[in-house]
């Protein structure tokens, strides 16, 4: 039994005659009537459906097909424009055709039509692109799932007619380059169809009228959230620009989008983005919310949204609305494959998420960076009493290395040991070298990130960084240099002098002939994995750093030393006096604490994580590899500590330090030049060009100025071109 179609099948059409087609190439291809595209054309024309938003749809997707053929259909009338692209001279040849057959135009004006009544442009101008507030797992799955299972088609969106026309990113490039001129002749010839069809024109502004007042009332909700008038107190709630946006878009609304009201509304958008700016510069010194620095991206890109939206209402009629309309359509194209992106998502996310990490490890690199010579000899000391505490971190580990513990609590105490040791360092004001390069890296990124000057102009830009990094980057290379002088001067001296009091006291040595051996042995730069593990210790450095940023942002975004300054127990317990004082040492060392656990536990427990998985991880910090080592040479004996192995033992814990200071520094700063929207060419460049600057003039980067060079801050801008010599 056959089954019935309910689908509504369009009128059996004839195929054109052969005769008919080249009647049609003769006359609108007189000098290529055997041109591809004109015949191609001639076929499309004469197969338009005369209703059925489906088969419309179809028509319109050949149609696109059509347009995007390489081959040009020029050479085909005399004097044509021979300049155009060949999707431009596609385009030129259907307007003239359309110019010229009045019972085609009039189909395809019908189609059009009927396609703009069938379809709803809101979610197409309102919410791609713009994020509806979902959390990052539930949008990654959300994407995953689209990704992977198919879609129910919804002809009835343009959001999806539009992804369904142009089905990869760059096709935003092509529709960006149609011709405006030829887009408004052709809307002059199908754009307004013979009542009762309705007009596409007024259709379209109806959906951006829609999406304007919906993007309005969207940002205006975010506007007025709790945190953000928190951080814009200065603005009283009534006066809030983002009120009068909203009761701007209704008069938009109201007077279908009269030029004064136009004028107002962009009036409205500037504060808004006022509002907007004052609320991320509070950012900067008061913490930083993930949430509340995407839902400020929301605002941005919900006020763009809006101004391209009103430059399409604004435009005149013809050519400059269609050059406004092609610029939102390209950008809705991106943001549209951009929506469905599950790596464009993770991106996005990873610059927050860069943002909440280092904007506070930025402010505390800037304490670990010297200037004058008395800051460096303040820093080498420091220093050494980091390698004094080092050497004592590094015998205690020898001794649980020797208890026969569980694993659990091999790992528990090791972390103990180390991230003890490290807390110790910060709360006495002792320094640790590897620790730096990741925090002074979230500085000089922002360094590159600013803007030198106000205006516009990139070259004074330009010029305004170099000079600050020129004299940023030699006050880090010194105070990095001090702090590894510091932590290996001292260390050496302080494991030389435990394990000789070692042995004095318990009559031999601290370690075995066979662990000094496998101490050396481990250390050895090409008979080990020493180097890999040194570079995965620079890894654990750079993760700590994260930690410390974003511990003591979390400390100040919940303002926890103010919390803990005014609480009513600590202060009965403590006194007013004393309870600020420890409100005051956690704001001082929440960074430092939180930089030294995660860093203790990492090293300790990363070796046993990797073995559980079957991966053989270990660590090689240099002040602590150091101070094995000078176990080691104590057990050993001077004979020893000559011998080629002993040597290059020594030469791998040099290679160990390089390692641990440059795989952190690359780390931190390839985060926070991201997420400081610092390119990531340019910060190569600017650090290529200290690296010359170095080559040429390597004495201020390793030596401090003189008391009077340090005191007159014009010494230490060094240029980055000219003679080497000054």
């Amino acid at each position: 039994m056959t089954v019935p179609s309910f689908a509504p099948q369009p009128p059996a059409r004839s195929l054109p005659s052969a005769r008919e087609v080249d009647a049609f190439c003769v006359q609108h291809a007189p000098r290529a009537p055997g041109h591809p595209a004109v015949r191609d054309l001639f076929r499309l024309l004469s197969e338009v459906p005369e209703d059925g938003l489906d088969a419309r749809l179809a028509w319109v997707e050949r149609w696109i097909h059509w347009m995007r053929e390489r081959i040009p259909a020029q050479g085909l009338m005399d004097g044509e424009d021979t300049t155009l692209s060949p999707a431009n001279s596609r385009l030129s040849l259907l307007v003239r055709v359309l110019e010229g057959e009045a019972s085609l135009r009039m189909a395809v004006t019908k189609l059009v039509s009927g396609v703009c009544a069938g379809s709803r442009g809101l979610k197409l101008f309102s919410q791609v692109g713009l994020s509806g507030g979902n959390g990052f797992f539930s949008e990654l799955t959300d994407r995953f799932v689209r990704g992977v299972l198919p879609a129910p088609p919804e002809p009835g969106k343009l959001s999806e007619l539009l992804l369904r026309l142009f089905p990869v990113p760059e096709d935003a490039e092509w529709l960006a380059a149609l011709a405006p001129a030829l887009l408004a002749r052709m809307t002059v010839l199908v754009g307004d169809p013979p009542p009762p069809d309705p007009s596409p024109t007024a259709r379209v502004r109806g959906d951006l009228m829609d999406a304007l007042l919906l993007l309005g009332v969207q940002v205006t909700n975010l506007g007025l959230a709790e945190d953000v008038r928190d951080r814009s107190p200065e603005i009283a709630f009534r006066a809030s620009p983002f009120l009068r946006l909203r009761m701007v878009c209704d008069a938009v609304l109201a007077r279908d989008g009269a030029p004064d009201a136009l004028r107002d509304l962009e009036q409205a958008k500037a504060d808004c983005r006022g509002v907007v700016a004052s609320v991320t510069r509070h950012l900067e010194h008061s913490g930083v919310s993930v949430d509340l620095v995407y839902r400020l991206e929301r605002i941005r890109r919900g006020l763009d949204r809006m101004e391209a939206i009103a430059r399409v209402l604004g435009a005149a009629r013809g050519e400059p609305r269609w050059r406004e309309a092609l610029e939102l359509l390209s950008d809705l194209l991106r943001y549209a494959h951009a929506d469905r992106s599950v790596l464009a998502l993770v991106r996005r996310n990873a610059r927050l998420l860069a943002r909440k990490s280092i904007e506070r490890t930025g402010n505390t690199g800037e304490h670990s960076i010297t200037t004058t010579p008395g800051e460096f000899h303040r820093m080498v000391h420091s220093a050494a009493g980091g390698g004094l505490l080092t050497a004592f971190t590094a015998a205690l580990k020898f001794f649980l290395a020797g208890l026969s513990l569980a694993p659990f609590f091999a790992g528990f105490f090791a972390a103990l040991n180390y991230a003890g040791s490290f807390v110790v360092m910060q709360l006495m004001g002792f320094t640790l070298a590897t620790r730096q390069p990741a925090m002074t890296a979230s500085t000089l990124a922002a360094a590159i990130g600013e803007d030198a000057v106000e205006d516009d102009d990139p070259g004074d830009a330009t010029d305004g960084r170099m000079e600050r990094l020129a004299a940023l980057v030699p006050r880090i290379t010194r105070s990095q240099l001090a702090a590894a002088l510091g932590n290996l001067g001292c260390v050496l001296p302080a494991a030389v002098a435990l394990a000789l009091g070692f042995q004095l006291l318990r009559g031999h040595a601290l370690l075995s002939v066979a662990q000094a051996e496998q101490v050396v042995e481990s250390l050895h730069p090409w008979h080990s994995a020493t180097l890999l593990w040194a570079a995965f210790t620079g890894v654990l450095l750079w993760m700590s750093s994260v930690a410390a940023g974003w511990f003591e942002n979390f400390v100040v975004y919940r303002r926890l030393p103010e919390a803990l300054a005014h609480h009513r127990v600590l202060r009965g317990l403590l006194g007013e006096h004393n309870a600020r004082r420890v409100a005051d040492a956690l704001m001082h060392h929440a960074a430092g604490v939180g930089g030294s656990v995660t860093l203790g536990v990492l090293l300790a427990v990363a070796p046993g994580i990797g073995g559980f998985f079957g991966l053989p991880l270990d660590v090689r910090h240099v002040t602590l590899s150091f101070g094995s080592l000078a176990f080691a040479g104590c057990t050993l004996g001077p004979a020893a500590v000559m011998q080629p192995g002993f040597l290059a033992a020594l030469l791998g814990v040099g290679v160990i330090g390089a390692l641990n200071f440059g795989v952190s520094f690359a780390l931190a700063l390839g985060l926070a030049l991201r997420a400081r929207d610092v390119p990531m060419w340019e910060g190569l460049r600017f650090v290529g060009a200290m690296g010359l600057r170095f080559l040429r003039h390597p004495g201020p980067f390793l030596i401090p100025p003189s008391e009077e060079g340090a005191a007159n801050p014009d010494v230490l801008v060094i240029p980055l071109v000219g003679p080497p010599g000054h």
